[in-house]
């Protein structure tokens, strides 16, 4: 999660020295300084195609899982990737080649791909009920700490200089090479372990040094039902997570939430911030940047301590309703900078805000949020699925954002408090509350709630009720309800029999 933020972060301070490395390289092949246009393509192909290595490598988590049957293993290999890429980059100006730095990108987008859907996984999974989402924005905290490390030494005092940014971009091998040397020592994932592996020693062995207690029944018991409840799923591929009604709804609100985080504008501050804060007239724009990574890691704590007590969906609206009122007042501070004396100051604070904004609910929530909606079954596949809307909704930003910013100046962030609005309405209406629930009681739920909505779309979801065998047997009927009486008339559907289960009525 470091090296995600770090190579998020590290591409924007020495933006203007590698550009210029850029031209120095192609006068040496061709003779002639190299075309506006070109620079800017090569530039933003820079900053993008970390985004389409990502984008790519996301949609293989689940396959990378079923190939090495282990989630401590996965991460391990993952960091070849980030060796790889971080030496090419780093080797990229003495061997002369803007291709070199391009492709040492691409691979370490494409380890962050991996590590983007890996990490939450393995976190959601070892973390208690009461810690899951706390644990779960370490994740999102790591992310930002390694944005400002990288905003940091980014500065031309320390390694964002002519002949030291090679080191600043080839610095990720080294949390690589520290990870390799102590993910060995951590545990499996116990419920990895119980659910797929069926290794029930195990399991508690892992529950025991997770938890620190020799008595863990109760969380024995909450996977035994979740592998119960697997044991009667078929293996879910990803065009059936769009086909079934089980899990048409909670694969939509995954990627929505997605969307909401990448699309929201803030990867835009984040890779062009220094431009930005340059054309709002701010002095040291470096330092206000870096002042944004501050605000970022600090309000990622304030989460941390919140999650828990107001609960997701709460923190996601309050998360987007700020970000929008922040975009409206940037773009007003931005559009009124050379009539009006202040506005420098006041698009800062806007951006402050933004920033603190995001990281209370949209920065964290939706990394863990779409491993909470999903049991053991389909959660590789909606993984995967989630994934890869992120990061093409972060390419997009990092491609065309430059290009949009030039076309409408001041007030292209009035799209992002547009399609802020548009998530804040959709949360508001559609994501329900997954505070305290366990995996099996929220996937019981939206069952539930994909069954009655297509019969009664104004069923109450009661998210505290436990799954029952009524739910398992209250799907299949539904299912063959809804085949065999797909063409009856309306009098024919009321004459349907009803079945009596354990005292339990089971109509339609």
């Amino acid at each position: 999660s470091l090296e995600f933020g770090y190579n998020i972060g590290v591409i924007n301070a020495p933006q203007k020295i590698i550009e210029e490395d850029y031209n120095a390289t192609w006068v040496h092949r061709y003779g002639e300084p190299i075309p506006t246009g070109t620079l800017t393509s090569l530039w933003s192909l820079s900053v993008a195609i970390f985004s389409i290595g990502g984008m790519l490598s996301s949609f293989c988590v689940g396959f990378l899982l079923v190939c090495v049957s282990s989630r401590r293993k996965a991460m391990l290999i993952n960091n070849l990737f980030a060796f790889i890429g971080g030496s090419m980059m780093g080797m990229s100006k003495l061997c002369r080649s803007f291709e070199m730095m391009i492709l040492g990108r691409f691979i370490i987008g494409a380890y962050c791909g991996l590590a983007s859907g890996l990490t939450p996984m393995y976190v959601g999974e070892i973390a208690p009920t009461s810690l899951r989402g706390a644990l779960g924005t370490l994740h999102q905290l790591a992310i930002v700490t390694g944005i400002l490390i990288a905003q940091i030494l980014g500065l031309e005092s320390l390694l964002g200089s002519e002949d030291l940014w090679p080191v600043l971009l080839g610095l990720t091998v080294v949390p690589t090479v520290l990870q390799m040397g102590l993910l060995p020592f951590c545990p499996e994932s116990p419920r990895f372990l119980y659910i797929v592996r069926c290794q029930e020693h195990h399991a508690k062995s892992g529950l025991r040094r997770l938890t620190g207690r020799q008595e863990v029944g109760d969380m024995l018991a909450e996977m035994k039902e979740e592998k119960r409840r697997m044991d009667m799923e078929r293996k879910v591929s990803i065009p059936e997570l769009f086909r079934s009604p089980l899990y048409r709804q909670p694969i939509v609100i995954s990627i929505l939430l997605q969307l909401s985080q990448q699309l929201s504008g803030v990867n835009a501050i984040f890779y062009y911030s220094t431009s930005i804060f340059m054309k709002a007239g701010v002095q040291s724009p470096v330092y206000a940047t870096i002042g944004a990574g501050a605000v970022n890691c600090a309000f990622t704590v304030v989460s941390l301590f919140l999650i828990e007590r107001m609960g997701r969906r709460t923190l996601h609206m309050l998360g987007l309703g700020g970000m929008c009122m922040c975009a409206v007042i940037m773009t007003i501070a931005l559009a009124l900078l050379d009539s009006v004396p202040g506005m420098s100051y006041i698009s800062m604070l806007a951006i402050f805000g933004f920033v603190a904004f995001f990281e209370v609910g949209p920065g964290p929530i939706p990394w863990f949020f779409v491993a909470e909606l999903f049991s053991q079954g389909p959660r590789p596949a909606a993984m995967a699925v989630a994934g890869c809307s992120n990061w093409t909704a972060n390419f997009i930003i990092g491609m065309c954002f430059q290009y949009v910013a030039d076309l409408c100046g001041p007030y292209v962030f009035l799209i992002f408090a547009a399609l802020l609005l548009f998530f804040l309405i959709f949360t508001f209406f559609r994501v329900p509350e997954t505070r305290g629930k366990t995996f099996d009681q929220i996937a019981a739920n939206f069952h539930q709630h994909s069954a009655g909505g297509m019969m009664d779309m104004d069923i109450d979801m009661d998210m505290d009720k436990p799954s029952t065998e009524l739910d398992y047997l209250g799907e299949e009927i539904f299912k063959v309800w809804r085949y065999r009486n797909s063409t009856k008339t309306s009098h024919e559907v009321d004459s349907l029999p009803v079945f009596i289960v354990d005292g339990n009525t089971v109509e339609d």
